[in-house]
């Protein structure tokens, strides 16, 4: 299948090299009238000059490897009395940034013709070429005062970047048809959301160094605290649950719930909501005619150990059926909605499109593989364990950050 990077050789570019200027031709071509618009301004032939010196930059950036720092690095370098590590990390971002985004780029690249094409995904591969346009014309930083606009550019990025994950769903679903090989979506996916999530903590860990906490260096909390951390995450679960039921299970925390150790809450902010919400769903809707007094709680048991920790999600929601176990770790997993007269073939895309703004309970990211994905990235193991008929158990696995044991790389 041609891939979306090789389709555009006709470019004013080198040989297969898509470009903004590209980018902006495919824009023109696939207006609201489909209309072909060869007409080409002076301002646009002066951008296609300058998209090119950025495609070479963005082409040699793609070939550099990632660094990546292991969490007890940012955790143990800490805070200087003259501010000079604010200077380091801005550095090292300024360095590391860009090369992420030309990986993301690349990516982009060499998805197929007529799915890179599509609107919602077109926007999003935009987006990460401007951001890679910002970040490289961003002078060497050598002061504060650089590193204060340099952190104001990295603010921008966030903001820029916070609806990536509802664009990307809205592209993936209407395309889905034309992608006969599903493995294509997961590689795609888990290196695109990966990446978006170490580009995030990165971020938000020079701009945290910023702020003074007793508890806190970074994005790092020094004294984290599973147990809290959960039963805020049910609460908010809970209230999404009321939202759309009426009602809500409780929500249990047993095992080793006074522990505490230094870690990055961020990456289980998404997971922990995901395995909640799969859980309340389940046991509501298994018990569609029980009092919310008499719904069977959800029980979240904890345990740590000297190498890692471990959060064991536990519901009596009837269990995944059989036919459906491998099919929760895709991305474009199907399952068949009835209701009074019509079967709806109901995919995860559209959950996350239709709902993501309606404030329903369901819908709110890409589900288990995002977990999986992001669990991985973290060093990490995720499995489950369903009894048909009676319940599921998810485990969660993850390394802590501390240094005394291997772990992970952002």
């Amino acid at each position: 299948m041609m891939s979306f990077h090789r389709a555009f050789v006709f470019v004013k570019t080198s040989r297969s090299r898509l470009t903004d200027f590209g980018l902006g031709f495919i824009r023109r071509y696939l207006s609201d009238d489909l209309i072909y618009q060869p007409a080409v301004t002076d301002s646009e032939r002066a951008r296609s000059v300058t998209s090119f010196y950025y495609q070479v930059a963005i082409d040699n950036a793609a070939k550099k490897p990632v660094v990546r720092l292991m969490p007890s690095t940012m955790l143990y370098s800490g805070r200087s009395s003259d501010g000079s590590h604010l200077l380091r990390s801005a550095q090292y971002l300024h360095k590391e940034l860009p090369v992420r985004l030309a990986h993301c780029i690349t990516a982009f690249r060499q998805l197929p013709f007529i799915v890179g094409c599509n609107p919602s995904l077109l926007s999003v591969h935009e987006l990460y070429i401007s951001s890679f346009h910002s970040l490289f014309e961003f002078p060497a930083v050598t002061d504060f005062e650089t590193e204060t606009r340099y952190s104001h550019t990295l603010t921008k990025l966030l903001d820029d970047h916070k609806d990536v994950i509802k664009m990307l769903a809205e592209g993936f679903k209407e395309t889905m048809r034309h992608i006969p090989d599903e493995s294509l979506v997961k590689t795609f996916l888990d290196k695109l959301l990966t990446s978006r999530l170490a580009i995030r903590i990165l971020c938000e860990h020079h701009l945290q160094l910023h702020v003074e906490k007793s508890n806190q260096i970074g994005v790092i909390q020094i004294n984290f605290m599973p147990k809290t951390f959960i039963e805020k995450k049910a609460e908010f679960t809970r209230l999404m649950c009321d939202e759309k039921y009426g009602f809500s299970p409780e929500v249990h925390v047993k095992g080793h719930i006074a522990i505490t150790f230094p870690y990055i809450p961020q990456p289980l902010d998404y997971i922990i909501n995901e395995l909640l919400k799969n859980a309340m769903r389940s046991v509501i809707e298994s018990h569609p005619n029980t009092d919310a007094e008499l719904l069977p709680p959800v029980v979240i048991t904890l345990a740590s150990n000297e190498t890692d920790f471990i959060i064991r999600v536990s519901d009596l929601g009837g269990g995944v059926p059989h036919d459906m176990l491998k099919k929760i770790w895709n991305y474009g997993f199907t399952t068949n909605e009835m209701d009074q007269s019509t079967q709806k073939q109901y995919s995860l895309f559209e959950e996350i499109v239709e709902n993501r703004s309606s404030g329903k309970f369901h819908g709110y990211g890409f589900g288990l593989p995002a977990c999986r994905a992001f669990v991985e990235y973290l060093g990490g193991k995720i499995h489950l364990e369903t009894m048909q008929g009676m319940g599921t158990d998810v485990y969660v696995r993850l390394s802590h950050i501390d240094g005394k044991t291997a772990s992970f790389r952002i």
